[in-house]
C-alpha cells in the first residue's frame, strides 16, 4: 500500500475509532483497485457503508470545486445516516444530501455550492436532475447503495432518468444484501466482478424461538413475550402499518415506553423515533420492513415476528438487525393456531419459548431534550454539551447521544427532573442563539 494511501486509512480509521477494517471491507477496497466497477454483495450490518466511503473518499479531489461523487440510496433514513458517517470522518470534503420530506428551497441552494458528494434517494435526485439543479458532467463516482431494495421498491424509472443524465464514464459501486440477477438497462456496463460475502464466514449466533397462541389472545402472548425484556432493545415487525400502530395503542395501555416506524409517518417523526431508540430514550420500536435493512440501528437482543414476512429475504433482513458481527441474539415467531408455518422455515429450528406474565414496564433512565438550533446554526455536539454542563448542571456522565439536524437537535440526557433542567436551559444562548428547550415527545 503506499504512504499516502496508509496515512488516509490510518485518518480514515481513527476519525471512526476502530482499529481496522473488516475482510469484506478489505477485499472490497483490494477489488475497486482494479476494477472500476464493482458489485458488493453482504449481509445486512456487516459494514458495507465503510466499505465503500474509504475508496470514495480516496478518489476525491481536494482541489475541484464540482460535484464528484453520487450516492443513490433506497430511503431518507439511510441517506441522513450515510451523510452523518462522512461527516464523522472530518476529511474537509463537503456534502449534500437530497430526499423527499427535506426543503426543496435548501436542497438546491446547497448543489448550487457544488457539494463534492451528493448523496439522496432516486425519487429526490431525479427531479434535481430533471430540474437541472444537480450538475452530472463532473461526477466521477456513482455508488448505488442497497441497490436490490432501489429496485424492489419500484425506482426504476428515476434511476434511469438519473443515468441519462450521467457520461457513463463514471466508476460505479453497487452494494446489495441479496443476490441479484441481470442488471436493469440503464447501467452503462454489464457482469461486473463480485465481492460475494453474503455465506462466507456467518458465525451468527441467532437463537430462534416459537411463541405459540390462540388467534384471539395472539397480542397478549405479544405482550407477555415484550415484558421478559426489561432494559433489553428488540423491535417487533409487522407487515402493515395498521398492525403496528394496533400493538402501540397497547403498549400505550400497558404503560410500555415505545417508538414505532413505517412508511405513513411524517418524516421528521420518523427521525425522532429513530433517534429515541439509537440514543436508548426507548428499548423497544415497533415497525414494519422500514427498519429491517440499511439502518444504523444500535446492536439488538431481540427481534419478533408479529406477522411473517411473505418471503424468506425479508425474514432474513429482519434478523440481521441482531446477530450481528458475531454477537448473539433472539428471533422470535409469534405464530397463531390458525396461522400455517411458512415454507421457507424450519419448525425444527425453533424451540418453544417460555413466557410469563405480563409484568409492569420499567421506566427509562433517559430522557430526550429538543433544543431549536442545529447544523445550520454553526451548533457542534461539543457545543451541546458545554451548554448543558454549565447552564443545565449536568454532569458530562448523563449526557447520551447528541443528534444534529439541519436547525434542531436531540440530546439524549439522564436526569431525575427533566421539568426542572429545561426550566434552566429554556431561553438561555447556546453560543450566541438563545434556544427553545423542550422534551422531544
Amino acid at each position: 500500500m503506499e504512504k499516502g494511501t496508509k496515512d488516509l486509512e490510518k485518518q480514515f480509521l481513527s476519525n471512526l475509532e476502530i482499529e481496522g477494517f473488516n475482510e469484506m471491507q478489505l477485499a472490497f477496497i483490494e477489488a475497486v483497485e482494479k476494477h472500476p466497477n464493482v458489485m458488493l454483495l453482504a449481509p445486512t450490518g456487516s459494514g458495507k457503508t465503510l466499505a465503500f466511503l474509504f475508496p470514495l473518499f480516496k478518489l476525491l479531489d481536494p482541489t475541484s470545486r464540482s460535484t464528484q461523487a453520487l450516492v443513490i440510496v433506497p430511503s431518507r433514513e439511510l441517506a441522513i445516516q450515510i451523510e452523518q458517517v462522512f461527516k464523522s470522518l472530518k476529511t474537509g470534503f463537503r456534502v449534500s444530501t437530497c430526499y423527499g420530506g427535506h426543503s426543496m428551497k435548501l436542497e438546491k441552494n446547497s448543489l448550487g455550492e457544488f457539494p463534492d458528494v451528493v448523496i439522496g434517494t432516486p425519487g429526490r435526485l431525479s427531479d434535481h436532475v430533471n430540474q437541472g439543479s444537480l450538475e452530472t458532467a463532473t461526477i466521477q463516482l456513482v455508488v448505488l447503495d442497497e441497490f436490490d431494495k432501489s429496485l424492489q421498491l419500484g425506482f426504476h424509472d428515476q434511476l434511469r432518468d438519473i443515468f441519462r443524465k450521467l457520461t457513463g464514464g463514471q466508476k460505479h459501486f453497487l452494494t446489495s444484501a441479496t443476490q441479484m440477477g441481470r442488471l436493469p438497462e440503464f447501467i452503462p456496463f454489464d457482469n461486473p466482478p463480485v465481492v460475494d460475502f453474503l455465506f462466507q464466514n456467518n458465525e451468527s449466533r441467532l437463537e430462534l424461538k416459537l411463541v405459540s397462541t390462540s388467534s384471539k389472545e395472539k397480542v397478549q402472548g405479544l405482550m407477555r413475550l415484550i415484558s421478559q425484556f426489561q432494559g433489553e432493545a428488540g423491535i417487533v415487525f409487522c407487515n402493515h402499518r395498521e398492525a403496528v400502530e394496533r400493538i402501540s395503542l397497547l403498549l400505550n395501555d400497558h404503560g410500555y415506553n415505545h417508538a414505532v416506524l413505517h412508511g405513513g409517518m411524517e418524516q421528521l417523526d420518523r427521525e425522532k423515533n429513530l433517534i429515541k431508540f439509537r440514543s436508548g430514550v426507548v428499548h423497544l420500536l415497533i415497525a414494519t420492513d422500514l427498519a429491517s435493512r440499511g439502518l444504523d440501528i444500535p446492536e439488538i437482543k431481540h427481534i419478533i415476528h408479529y406477522q411473517l414476512p411473505p418471503k424468506q429475504d425479508a425474514f432474513t433482513h429482519r434478523n440481521g438487525r441482531t446477530a450481528r458481527m458475531h454477537a448473539s441474539g433472539q428471533g422470535y415467531l409469534v405464530l397463531a393456531n390458525d396461522e400455517v408455518f411458512p415454507d421457507y422455515l424450519d419448525e425444527r429450528d425453533f424451540e418453544e419459548a417460555e413466557v410469563g406474565s405480563i409484568v409492569p414496564s420499567e421506566p427509562s433512565e433517559f430522557a430526550l431534550l429538543y433544543l431549536s438550533a442545529g447544523k445550520k446554526d454553526k451548533i457542534s455536539k461539543g457545543d451541546i454539551a458545554g451548554f448543558l454542563i454549565k447552564v443545565g448542571g449536568l454532569q458530562a456522565a448523563a449526557i447520551g447521544l447528541i443528534t444534529l439536524m439541519d436547525f434542531a437537535s436531540y440530546v439524549a440526557v439522564e436526569c431525575n427532573d427533566v421539568t426542572a433542567l429545561i426550566k434552566r436551559l429554556n431561553g438561555e444562548k447556546l453560543k450566541k442563539n438563545k434556544v427553545k428547550v423542550a422534551e422531544a415527545n
